[in-house]
C-alpha cells in the first residue's frame, strides 16, 4: 500500500474535513483542501504550513453542487501537485424535516448535495485515478445510512445510503486493479452539524472522531464504522432490529 502523499479532502472548512486534515497534516501529507468558506479554508492552511513546514496545502473554493467547478478544481489540484493520491469526499448537508410537511426545497438541497453532489465528486475523482492508474476514493456516508430513519434524518439517512451504495459499485468496479474505495460511516461526532442534534452518550469529541477517521482511512478497508466501538457493533444491531425499535434511536 502506497503512503497516498498528496491528499484532496473536499468540505474541509469545519468539522470532520478541518479535523481530517489537521490529522494528515501532522502525519507530513500534502492537502488540496476546497470548500465553499474560502476564508476559513485559508486561516487553517496558514496554520498548517506555519505547522508542518515541509507540506504543502493549496485551496480553492468550491460548492459541489456546481458540477462543472468539481470537475475543473479537482484536475486544478492534481496539476498543482502532480498528482491526487487520495480523494476524501466528505462534502455534506445535514438539513431536513419529516417528509410531507411542506419542506421539500430543503430535502431536496440535502439530497442535491449529498447524492448529485457526491457523484460529481466520484466521477472526477475517478477520472483522475483511472489516468494514473492508481489512487484511492473515501466517501462519508454515515451510520444512519444502515436504515431507514424518521422525522428529520429522513432524507439525511436516504443520501447516506445512496452514498454507501455507490461506493460499493464503484469498488466493484475496481476489485482487481490498483484503486482503491472505501466507504466511511462515521457515528456521532461532534461537528456543527451534529451540534443541532444536541449532546448524546454515544457522542466523542471532533478530535476523537477526526483521529478514529483517519486511521480508519489508512486502513483502507471496503467499509469502516467510526469510532469502531461502539459502532461496528450498534450498527448490526440496528440493520437487524424491528422498525418499532429503529424508530426510538432516529
Amino acid at each position: 500500500m502506497s503512503e497516498r502523499k498528496n491528499i484532496l479532502i473536499t468540505g474541509a472548512s469545519s468539522g470532520l474535513g478541518e479535523g481530517m486534515a489537521r490529522e494528515f497534516a501532522a502525519k507530513g501529507r500534502n492537502l488540496a483542501l476546497c470548500a465553499r468558506r474560502t476564508d476559513r479554508l485559508e486561516t487553517l492552511a496558514k496554520e498548517l504550513t506555519e505547522a508542518y513546514p515541509s507540506i504543502t496545502v493549496t485551496t480553492k473554493a468550491l460548492d459541489v453542487t456546481d458540477h462543472d467547478a468539481v470537475f475543473r478544481v479537482f484536475r486544478e489540484f492534481r496539476d498543482e501537485l502532480g498528482s491526487i493520491d487520495r480523494v476524501i469526499a466528505n462534502a455534506g448537508l445535514g438539513k431536513g424535516q419529516p417528509i410531507g410537511t411542506g419542506y421539500f426545497d430543503a430535502n431536496k438541497q440535502t439530497v442535491e448535495t449529498n447524492v448529485i453532489g457526491l457523484l460529481a465528486q466520484c466521477e472526477a475523482a475517478m477520472e483522475i485515478f483511472r489516468e494514473q492508474q492508481s489512487g484511492h476514493l473515501v466517501v462519508v456516508s454515515s451510520v444512519s445510512a444502515v436504515r431507514g430513519m424518521r422525522g428529520n434524518v429522513t432524507t439525511y439517512a436516504a443520501s447516506k445510503a445512496a452514498a454507501a451504495s455507490l461506493a460499493e459499485g464503484i469498488r466493484a468496479q475496481h476489485l482487481n486493479d490498483n484503486i482503491a474505495v472505501t466507504a466511511v460511516l462515521p457515528g456521532y461526532i461532534e461537528s456543527e452539524m451534529t451540534g443541532r442534534a444536541g449532546k448524546t452518550p454515544l457522542m466523542v469529541s471532533g478530535e476523537k472522531g477526526a483521529k478514529a477517521l483517519v486511521s480508519a482511512i489508512g486502513a483502507e478497508k471496503a467499509k469502516a464504522y467510526v469510532p469502531w466501538w461502539p459502532w461496528t457493533v450498534l450498527a448490526q444491531v440496528l440493520r437487524f432490529a424491528p422498525l418499532s425499535v429503529v424508530r426510538k434511536l432516529s
